[in-house]
C-alpha cells in the first residue's frame, strides 16, 4: 500500500499574511529544554545526553481553518434545517475513512464553479458511480498556489445545487484543493452587491446541508480517480467549526 499526503505543511506564515490569517510557531531548542529542566526539576543538563534536553514547540496563533482542515455544519450556520448545527466534536467517525473519489476539475477557470452536469459527466467518463459516504475531493490545481498572496481568490468553487446533488447520493464529506469550497470570496462578494440579493455570497456553505467540507488540499494529482481509500479525522476542538485534519490517500 502507497500513502499520499494530502495535507500541507503546518508552518510559520510569511510576513505578507495577514494577522488573522497567520499562522505563528515557536520554536524551543534541546538547549531550552535543558533550562526548563533545572527550572522544573533542579537537575542540571549535564543529566540529559549530549547535555540537551527536551525540544518542544508552541503554536501561538493557528485558527482552525488556516490550514488544511475540515468544515463542521456549525461554520456554516447556528442552525441547519431548524436544529442546532454540529460542531466539528459531534461528527461521526465513520464519515472521516472511506473510499476516495477525485473529480478532476482543473480545466475550468477560477469561478467557473463546478456543477450538477460536471459531476454526472466527469462520473460518465470515470465509469463511476457515486456511493454514500464516499469521500468526493474536487480537484482544480490550486495547491500550486498554496504559499501565494492570491491563493484564496483561485479556484472554481462549487455551485450549491453540485453540493445538494452529491449530498444526497450519500456524501457526507467533500474536499476541494482551493482555499475554500465556494467560488472565490472575491467574485461571490461583488455578484452578491450587484445583485443585492441573499444566496449568492457564500451559497454554497449555506445550502442548509449538514455536510463537512475538506479544505485547502494539497497533491490530489498524485491519485488515480477512484479505487483508494481516504483518512481524514480532524482535531477533537470543542464547540468548534472545523478542526485542522491529516489527510491521507491509501492506494494499494
Amino acid at each position: 500500500m502507497k500513502f499520499f499526503d494530502l495535507s500541507a505543511t503546518i508552518a510559520q506564515s510569511p510576513e505578507t499574511v495577514p494577522p488573522f490569517l497567520r499562522t505563528n510557531i515557536t520554536y524551543n531548542s534541546h538547549a531550552d529544554g535543558a533550562k526548563q529542566a533545572q527550572a522544573i526539576l533542579k537537575v542540571p543538563e549535564t543529566v540529559f545526553r549530549d547535555n540537551e534536553g527536551w525540544a518542544t514547540e508552541t503554536i501561538t496563533n493557528l485558527g482552525t481553518h488556516d490550514s488544511t482542515h475540515i468544515d463542521a455544519p456549525w461554520h456554516y450556520n447556528s442552525k441547519i434545517q431548524g436544529e442546532p448545527a454540529a460542531t466539528i466534536d459531534q461528527l461521526p467517525l465513520e464519515w472521516f475513512f472511506s473510499d476516495g473519489v477525485v473529480l478532476d476539475m482543473t480545466h475550468k477557470a477560477d469561478g467557473d464553479p463546478m456543477d450538477v452536469v460536471d459531476i454526472k459527466e466527469k462520473l460518465t467518463s470515470m465509469n463511476y458511480q457515486l456511493k454514500p459516504l464516499d469521500v468526493v475531493l474536487v480537484r482544480t490545481g490550486c495547491d500550486a498556489f498554496y504559499y501565494q498572496a492570491d491563493y484564496l481568490f483561485r479556484g472554481c468553487g462549487v455551485t450549491p445545487e453540485a453540493t445538494r446533488w452529491l449530498y444526497e447520493k450519500g456524501i457526507r464529506v467533500m474536499g476541494i484543493d482551493a482555499w475554500g469550497w465556494d467560488v472565490p470570496l472575491d467574485r461571490q462578494a461583488k455578484d452578491a452587491m450587484e445583485r443585492g440579493e441573499k444566496g449568492i455570497f457564500w451559497a454554497a456553505h449555506q445550502v442548509d446541508l449538514p455536510y463537512a467540507q475538506i479544505e485547502r488540499l494539497v497533491n490530489l494529482k498524485d491519485l488515480p480517480d477512484y479505487g483508494f481509500k481516504v483518512t481524514c479525522f480532524p482535531l477533537k476542538i470543542k464547540g468548534g467549526s472545523a478542526g485542522p485534519a491529516r489527510v491521507v490517500a491509501m492506494v494499494e
